[in-house]
């Protein structure tokens, strides 16, 4: 009599049931011959080994319940059994299974086939843990030796080598271990992207928020400078011309940054863009972070090289242009135009455009608009970067040229015109004299040892960033045909030392919007072999995806093994290792100049609080804390900028030739001059006057019958020129 065909649940004798499942009903002669044999103990067979007919047979071999077997052969089994042989083997072997809890093979019976591969094994809960939780360790090693330092760290007294001399020893141990523990991290392939996030920006807390952390005043004159533009905009309610401003006028025809500025000011509900500008370094850095990945993300999925050039933009950026200023924010809004164009305007498969491209081209202009009304200079770096990658088959697009052309004109011909009617003529004089435009020129040139060591140190991070680059282009071939935009990017910058001098600083910006480029093609020259997207979909169409992207295995944690004492090994990290510590005097080694002690400040608080309308000051340079407070009603002159002949002047004479210059000022207003730490710091390390020339000149004044003294104290001196009797 045949048994019974199985339900649909039961068709492979390898299912499991369920625990609480009811048994399934035995078939006729199945329950007959359980019936003559007794009872049965799950897991045990009666009168013999478990698993087993009596006389060392396998239940297998007399129609018994078959004793449990590897997960591989049952496996195997089942895909060679057919629906047939499933109908007509035995229900009770099923229910048997199901129910019958491994029992392992006693010594001298037919033992299972061991298991010899120990990946199948299940890794253990906490060695995975702590494996992938490695990278934490040398983060918060590297932080907690930071905030050592910075606990350790006394900028009282600093020297001519800036906050450099000036660090607690473990602030340089934890740079050391963070750039090891990001390194080790990026080249791991198991480990997560947003641990390469978080030494990214724990080295942005370490370069860019100790200074906020160590000085109690915002550092550089430029960034209180620009604070008094937004104290003025909060007072005056609007804009205001060149005949009520002077040559301060021209920060209101370039509002943008201000105006923002002042609104935020009322928002947070301080008293002034003081109270935080001193963290804006750090805070504009992480602004540049998303446009950055997103350029990166264009050309390669290798995260290796995005995070690598990421690491080095920022050791590279020593320019300073991130602290509070127009510049920081127009800087990260040429980026995000750049990654817009890169990633929307491209012509993928020959087409002409994108779905969407409407809503990108608005996009696109809000963006241009807010770079124009914002600054002078970064407008033309953009044009001349989307007029080179327009000339690129991929990127041919000349919307984004177009719209920012029109949109930097109109804004220059109608907000911007009696600045550049008044400039204009220095402007074209200037075209052409690349010598004339990359040299610093008087008051600019790096005086004292600390002050040229330092400036060394910036002049070879920048030479080995852009010889590293060219190693990249040249190491890397894929590089120079895939990612030839971004190589545009990067040389775009270079024709505007034609262009002008920018008050000698043409260099520096140069330097900076050459940076996102150059520290791309820097991370590939450190990596073994890179991959780029388009690569890739050429490989993938050349011979199928499945040679290109392997199938995803499940990724085993690991700690992290030192690498063998090999040249690709180790360069990269020392290359990484030299180019962050390079940074710090790069970044820093001028502190002596742009750090302002809390008595200066006050001083010249004091200067302005008694200061009345029309009123004169008088100072060596324009170095010093609040030095445009007020300027509105107060005037200002700076000796040491004026024509070299009248410097010598005052140097052979100082009480003499100042009380003439200030003479001109009436009652009630009165004329003062204000000498200061930061000025005579300024003054000696970027070669005006010397130590012995300006207590020459503190002398004379203090001698003077023609002074009296308003305020001293030990960051500087404030005089009053006496009202002529």
């Amino acid at each position: 009599m045949d048994a019974p065909q199985p339900s649909d649940a039961t068709t492979s004798s390898d299912a499991p049931q369920p625990s609480d499942a009811p048994p399934p009903t035995d078939a006729p002669e199945a329950r007959e011959k359980r019936t003559a044999r007794g009872p049965v103990t799950p897991g045990r067979e009666p009168g013999g080994t478990p698993g087993r007919e009596p006389g060392g047979t396998t239940g297998r071999e007399h129609g018994g319940i078959t004793p449990p077997e590897p997960v591989a052969t049952a496996s195997q089994e089942s895909a060679a059994t057919t629906s047939q042989e499933a109908s007509a083997r035995p229900v009770r072997h099923t229910a048997a299974r199901a129910h019958r809890p491994p029992v392992p093979e006693p010594t001298g019976s037919a033992a299972e086939p061991p298991v010899t591969d120990l990946s199948d094994l299940a890794p253990a809960a906490w060695p995975a843990r702590a494996a992938a939780a490695w990278p934490a360790v040398p983060l918060v090693v590297a932080l907690a030796l930071w905030v050592h330092a910075m606990r350790h760290t006394d900028v009282s007294a600093l020297d001519d080598f800036g906050l450099l001399s000036a660090l607690h020893p473990t602030f340089w141990a934890g740079l050391a271990v963070l750039t090891a523990g990001f390194w080790f991290t990026v080249r791991d392939p198991s480990r997560r992207e947003g641990w390469s996030l978080a030494y990214v920006l724990g080295l942005l807390v370490m370069e860019r928020a100790t200074q906020a952390v160590l000085y109690p005043a915002p550092l550089y004159a430029w960034a209180w400078k620009h604070d008094a533009v937004i104290d003025h905009l909060l007072t005056s309610g609007g804009l205001q011309t060149a005949d009520q401003l002077g040559d301060m006028a021209v920060y209101d025809q370039w509002p943008g940054f201000f105006a923002a500025q002042a609104a935020l000011v009322r928002l947070l509900g301080v008293d002034n863009a003081a109270m935080y500008m001193a963290w804006w370094p750090l805070v504009s850095s992480v602004m540049l972070l998303l446009p950055l990945l997103l350029i990166y993300r264009t050309f390669t999925a290798d995260r290796r090289l995005i995070w690598t050039a990421v690491w080095l933009f920022c050791v590279g950026n020593w320019v300073g242009q991130d602290y509070f200023s127009p510049q920081s924010v127009a800087f990260a809004l040429h980026l995000g135009v750049i990654a817009v164009v890169l990633r929307r305007f491209g012509r993928p498969g020959g087409r002409r455009g994108r779905p969407g491209q409407a809503v990108w081209t608005v996009l696109l202009s809000v963006l241009v608009t807010a770079v124009v009304v914002s600054h002078q200079l970064t407008p033309g770096m953009l044009v001349v970067t989307l007029v080179a990658l327009a000339f690129t088959r991929r990127h041919r697009h000349w919307v984004p040229v177009a719209t920012t052309v029109v949109l930097f004109l109109a804004w220059c011909l109608t907000a911007a015109l009696p600045f550049l009617s008044a400039a204009m003529p220095d402007m074209i004089r200037s075209i052409g004299d690349v010598g004339a435009n990359v040299e610093t020129g008087y008051g600019a040139t790096p005086t004292g040892t600390g002050a040229v060591a330092t400036s060394w140190a910036a002049r070879l991070l920048s030479a080995s960033v852009l010889l590293l680059a060219l190693a990249g282009v040249l190491r890397q071939r894929v590089l120079r045909h895939r990612a030839m935009p971004l190589l545009l990017v990067a040389a775009a910058p270079l024709p505007m030392f034609v262009a002008s001098s920018y008050g000698s600083e043409m260099i520096f910006r140069v330097l900076l919007f050459m940076l996102p480029g150059a520290a791309f093609f820097a991370a590939a020259a450190l990596l073994p072999k890179v991959r780029t997207l388009a690569a890739d979909a050429a490989a993938r169409e050349a011979g199928g995806a499945s040679r290109v992207v392997p199938a995803r295995r499940r990724r085993r944690l690991r700690l992290p093994a030192s690498p063998p004492l090999r040249y690709a090994a180790w360069v990269p990290l020392l290359a990484l290792l030299a180019g962050t510590f390079a940074f710090v005097p790069s970044y820093s080694g001028k502190d002596r100049i742009n750090y302002f002690p809390p008595d200066e400040v006050a001083l010249v608080r004091h200067l302005f609080d008694q200061a009345p309308d029309d009123s004169l000051v008088v100072a060596a340079n324009r170095n010093y804390p609040l030095a445009y407070e007020q300027y509105w009603r107060v005037d200002h002159y700076w000796f040491l900028d004026d024509d070299r002949r009248h410097v010598d002047e005052i140097v052979r004479d100082p009480a003499a030739v100042l009380a003439r210059d200030m003479a001109a000022v009436e009652a009630p207003a009165r004329a003062y001059f204000l000498l200061t730490q930061g000025q005579v710091a300024n003054s000696e390390m970027n070669g005006q006057l010397d130590k012995a020339q300006l207590r020459r000149l503190r002398e004379s004044v203090a001698k003077s019958s023609r002074f009296e003294r308003v305020a001293e104290n030990s960051a500087g001196v404030l005089y009053a020129l006496k009202p002529a009797s």
